[in-house]
């Protein structure tokens, strides 16, 4: 699998329901310098998520950025997507990785020490700490916070890419870098934003400075 860029991961927002606007964001955060593009969609029907998905390959693609989709193995599947992201309660690590194949990339969601010395975690390319601080944009099914102190906690105990999500903005992204953060993942910090391809612009730079890439 060639390396894999996990600086600065957009998570889409799946609150919004235009596709123009949708897009736009998209391209925007892939203008800013976004390495990595999650295209999460908990409401859409099966079909609809297809050619959200299929339009989103498309645009990555043409910036040379990996997408990867979370939770559906079937759109990721249908769609040949660079990878998947998984949860807890999703399909088990094996499964998933047996279905896409070795040459992709599988993520899973860890939100505890325990859950991150498991196989499953053991063997995913990376984990995504969630959340690490608390945050509006999920609003159901969230463990407590970790905080950095669960972030370094982990990062003692995991070797490979560690990647944050919850409440990160431009004000705390230094300091998850600083602690062993091999990145970010943000949906309203770039998609509620004025500007959005500044937004990620800045977060890149933060990321930058800090001394990833």
């Amino acid at each position: 699998m060639p390396k894999v860029d996990y600086a600065l991961m957009f998570v889409t927002d799946d609150s919004i329901k235009d596709d123009n606007t949708f897009f736009a964001i998209l391209e925007a955060a892939l203008q800013g310098g976004a390495t990595i593009i999650q295209l999460r969609e908990k409401t859409l029907d099966t079909l609809s998520f297809y050619n959200r998905a299929l339009r989103g390959k498309e645009l990555c693609s043409n910036y040379g950025i990996p997408l990867i989709i979370n939770d559906s193995l079937d759109i990721a599947l249908a769609i040949d997507a660079d990878g998947v992201h998984i949860g807890q309660a999703d399909m088990p690590y094996d499964v998933a990785r047996r279905l896409m194949g070795n040459g992709k990339i599988i993520g899973l969601s860890v939100s505890s020490t325990e859950q991150a010395v498991q196989l499953n975690a053991q063997a995913a390319d990376y984990i995504g700490i969630s959340p690490i601080f608390s945050t509006n944009t999920k609003t159901t099914d969230l463990a407590q916070p970790l905080g950095i102190s669960g972030l370094k906690a982990i990062r003692e105990l995991y070797s490979k890419p560690i990647v944050c999500i919850g409440g990160i903005h431009k004000a705390n992204t230094k300091e998850i870098i600083e602690n062993g953060a091999d990145g970010i993942a943000v949906v309203s910090a770039i998609s509620k934003a004025a500007n959005p391809e500044a937004a990620t612009k800045e977060l890149k730079e933060i990321i930058c400075k800090t001394g990833i890439n």
